[in-house]
């Protein structure tokens, strides 16, 4: 989408004071300040008034001024059919209250920007917020409304001010969806749910039958449609998979980590491989479980694979493997099993006894022919069950397990091991990146926070060639292959999510351009979607767009949140219409399957909306910052995005990145968060109860 921004000169609002004002006065709008010159003019030359009322600390008015009010193609529009006429909310607190209740009583909610399109006389006949460019989302767009109000101000004058004067009265209307070209929406969501509740293992969890893959996408969207609507079957799905998961076979109850895939339907006999891209997203989803119940488990087993990572898959320089094997010794699992006279022989009789019974071990084993009497070990029953029957609490029965486990682990360590593939790859790096960013701001590990900016750096330092573009895999000291959607999309996701951990404006720096990198490479410009492989790579006999998220999300699926979350976080609403090109070209395959594409979902669900964007300004080092920080991070927002502006910043360390935080400012010197929802921005505030009430959450 290209924006005209051939304007030169300035409008009336550069003879005002208000720095709201003056931060449109070079837009190619003819805009006038509120005045008699204003409501003249539009009776003489018989037009409507547009007016929009905003505040210059306003995240979604900048959005809409950079879309629309800095585009000539848009002004060239509103200045032919409309007197145009900008307003300060703070400088002129009672225009707004009017309008604004005006709002209230046509939508049922408020906030800024506000727009309204008015008869010369002042009364509104159109109330909105936001408004973008073009239809995105249900809302229509700039591009299309103002045709249609200027053809029925000359073609229905009467009926307007009609409707004109009922919406004085107190009465309102809603927008029609247009048909046939909506992108996808809440009800893709709603039939992905249906979708995955029929083929939901109501004994075991997880989806379908044998062989069973943790998916742990399906329960990312899945807690996130529990989020949107409360559904507490979505809720229930998801934790019964992730205890199933976490207590069965699947799961190294020693080592950690999980292996690729149950060859059964209850998650006890596992393909043995471990694969990167597992643990990345089975710790997502067990931490993001973890936010939206609370429950230390969720948080026990995040931990603990990130342990296994961080112990068994990490280069010395901080970047991730990509895989151990299933084999060793040329037998599948061999590694991993275990004889009931092996366990009492370290363990001792008492101790041995005891783990064997918690871990379903049988003397003539569970599971292998090519051993004898070898055992997979899995939880019969949870521990909490356990400890009650024994008259302990689970504390003391899980340190008990551990001493247990300690010793066992080191005997297994004296075994040969699984073949380790240590090449180290972008896509899948980015991934693990992402997940340890998640899990450091839920459970406020910086270390987890640091492991990822040294594996973020490994992949911008190593895995880059001389035109700055991204290398598929590295190993051995040579990095090679051509990258495809897949890794720049996962490594800006590991990027984004490492910003909102750190706060590192470098971070969402790099994440943008290594987007427009993308942008430039992959985006098919006749059609819309990604394709798999870049413009200039090897041209085969098909080239590949794929949409489909299998045992790792799609490219394409990935792209479309980071261009969501990216656009809200930068105010580049263009990034926001590429994602929702995304859903309509996959728009037929989608409807017809949406289970088979929940990461995608996730993206649909955070465009649908309600979203969040927060700006928190204060001290970096504050008690009332962390504190502030803190209460967004430990609860689950997942529709939402969190930027830092330091209270000491000119604005200056943000060039290139979100330049709409510069005018931010702490109040009184005390940790003050912005927060905007569905496109419409609230007042500052210092306080976290208040904060968290903007973001629809309890302090309770």
């Amino acid at each position: 989408m290209t924006h005209q921004t051939s304007h030169t000169g300035r409008n009336r609002l550069a003879a005002e004071k208000s720095p709201y004002l003056l931060q449109h006065a070079d837009n190619p709008v003819d805009w006038y300040p509120w005045g008699d010159e204003a409501f003249e003019t539009a009776v003489r030359e018989d037009k409507p008034v547009f007016l929009s009322i905003g505040y210059s600390t306003c995240h979604w008015c900048h959005v809409m001024e950079h879309e629309s009010f800095e585009d000539s193609t848009v002004a060239a529009l509103m200045n032919d059919a409309f007197i145009n006429v900008k307003v300060d909310r703070e400088e002129r607190p009672d225009i707004d209250n009017v309008y604004m209740m005006a709002a209230q009583l046509v939508t049922g909610g408020g906030g800024w920007p506000l727009t309204v399109i008015m008869t010369p006389d002042k009364k509104p006949f159109f109330v909105a917020t936001y408004i973008p460019r073009d239809n995105r989302y249900g809302r229509t767009g700039m591009l299309q409304l103002i045709p249609q109000i200027q053809a029925a101000w000359r073609d229905r004058r009467d009926e307007i001010h009609q409707h004109a004067q009922k919406i004085t009265e107190g009465l309102g209307g809603m927008f029609d969806r247009r048909a046939g070209d909506e992108p996808l929406g809440a009800d893709v969501l709603s039939a992905a749910f249906d979708q995955m509740s029929q083929r939901y293992d109501e004994a075991n969890g997880g989806f379908g039958s044998a062989p069973k893959f943790p998916t742990p996408h399906n329960l990312l969207f899945l807690l996130r449609y529990w989020k949107r609507t409360g559904n507490e079957r979505a809720l229930e799905m998801v934790e019964q998979s992730l205890e199933r998961m976490a207590a069965g076979g699947i799961y190294d109850h020693l080592g950690y980590g999980f292996h690729r895939y149950s060859t059964d339907q209850k998650w006890f006999a596992p393909h043995f491989e471990k694969m990167l891209y597992d643990q990345a997203l089975l710790v997502m989803a067990y931490t993001e479980a973890y936010l939206a119940t609370g429950k230390d488990d969720y948080k026990r087993v995040a931990e603990e694979v990130i342990h296994y990572v961080l112990r068994d898959m990490t280069d010395e320089k901080g970047a991730f493997y990509s895989a151990e094997d299933a084999d060793s010794e040329g037998i599948e699992g061999k590694f991993y099993l275990w004889t009931e006279s092996e366990i009492v022989d370290l363990l001792g009789t008492g101790e041995g006894r005891f783990f064997v019974d918690l871990f379903g071990v049988e003397p003539q084993g569970n599971f292998s022919e090519e051993i004898a009497a070898a055992n997979i070990l899995f939880l019969r029953r949870p521990l909490a069950a356990v400890a009650k029957e024994k008259g302990v609490t689970e504390d003391d029965l899980r340190d008990r397990t551990d001493a247990c486990r300690q010793t066992l682990l080191a005997a297994r360590g004296t075994r040969p091991r699984p073949y380790k593939d240590d090449k180290i790859l972008t896509d899948w790096n980015g991934l693990m990146i992402a997940a340890l960013a998640k899990a450091a701001r839920a459970f406020d590990n910086a270390d987890y926070a640091g492991r990822a900016g040294r594996a973020a750096d490994f992949i911008l330092e190593e895995m880059r060639d001389r035109d700055g573009r991204l290398i598929h895999r590295y190993r051995d000291g040579e990095a090679a292959k051509r990258a495809s959607i897949d890794d720049y999309a996962f490594f800006v996701w590991g990027l984004i999510e490492l910003y909102e951990a750190t706060f590192d404006i470098g971070r969402l720096k790099t994440a943008i351009a290594l987007t427009t990198d993308m942008r430039r490479d992959f985006w098919d410009t006749d059609n819309g979607g990604f394709w798999f492989t870049p413009q200039d790579g090897e041209q085969l006999i098909v080239r590949v767009k794929e949409i489909y998220d299998g045992a790792v999300p799609s490219g394409n699926s990935v792209a479309a949140l980071n261009l969501l979350r990216l656009g809200r976080m930068t105010a580049d609403a263009e990034l926001e219409e590429l994602a929702s090109q995304i859903g309509r070209v996959f728009h037929a395959d989608v409807t017809r399957g949406p289970s088979a594409h929940t990461l995608l979902m996730a993206a649909v669900d955070f465009g649908v909306g309600p979203s969040y964007e927060v700006v928190i300004v204060g001290d970096p080092g504050g008690t009332d910052t962390r504190d502030m920080r803190n209460a967004i991070y430990q609860r689950y927002l997942p529709s939402s995005v969190i930027l830092f502006k330091p209270n000491d910043s000119d604005g200056s360390d943000i060039e290139g990145g979100a330049e709409f935080v510069a005018p931010h400012r702490a109040i009184d010197g005390r940790a003050t968060a912005y927060v905007c929802m569905n496109y419409a921005c609230k007042l500052p505030t210092t306080v976290i109860a208040d904060m968290l009430g903007l973001l629809g959450e309890s302090t309770d």
